[in-house]
């Protein structure tokens, strides 16, 4: 099992990294679009909209960790067939809105509660407020968060579909790098 990257592949961390953070942003969305069939003030509701908290700052804190990851990994395996550039441009505007996506986020989420008045809750801590007591404020802020989370679906579905494509169409090794190994052999 190689950590960093080799010549055809991911290596495994930036591979569990990818994946981790999948699966963390499913559970973000999943508890704050399940918390709509409780009623308000309903304690289901109230711990689905903690943990979409808690979870989205995991997000925020892992991050920077595949962004470490990532610097320290070497040189990302290339793609064969190598595609055209544009389409090697557009997967670089891809990956800086995802990232940007996954920082962005919880930071306005963070920003949101303080501004609220509300605890900020991270696995039994509490993180500082960022910003002082202003409803209007907080209001403001969550409306745009509202509107990026909607653009999220958006980012990562294109990125699923773009590696559907690269798979299925073009032929090309762009999904396979990133999927982990099976079985102890190559997908």
């Amino acid at each position: 099992m190689n950590w960093k990257n080799t010549e055809d592949r991911y290596g495994a961390l930036s591979i569990g990294m990818h994946w981790l953070t999948l699966l963390l942003l499913v559970a973000v969305y999943a508890c704050i679009e399940l918390r709509e069939f409780y009623p308000r003030g309903s304690d289901l509701r109230e711990g689905l909209k903690t943990w979409h908290f808690m979870l989205g700052l995991g997000v925020f804190a892992l991050v920077f960790v595949r962004l470490a990851i990532r610097l320290g990994s070497g040189p990302r395996p290339p793609i064969r067939p190598a595609p055209p550039v544009w389409q090697e441009r557009l997967a670089a505007l891809m990956h800086l809105a995802l990232y940007a996506f996954l920082i962005v986020m919880p930071l306005l989420g963070w920003l949101v509660l303080s501004a609220a008045g509300k605890p900020v809750p991270f696995f039994g801590l509490h993180l500082p407020a960022l910003v002082g007591a202003d409803k209007a404020f907080a209001d403001s802020l969550e409306d745009i968060h509202g509107t990026i989370g909607t653009v999220g679906y958006y980012l990562v579905g294109l990125h699923a579909a773009a590696a559907l494509v690269h798979h299925y169409v073009n032929r090309d090794n762009t999904l396979l790098r990133m999927l982990p190994r099976r079985g102890g052999q190559r997908p």
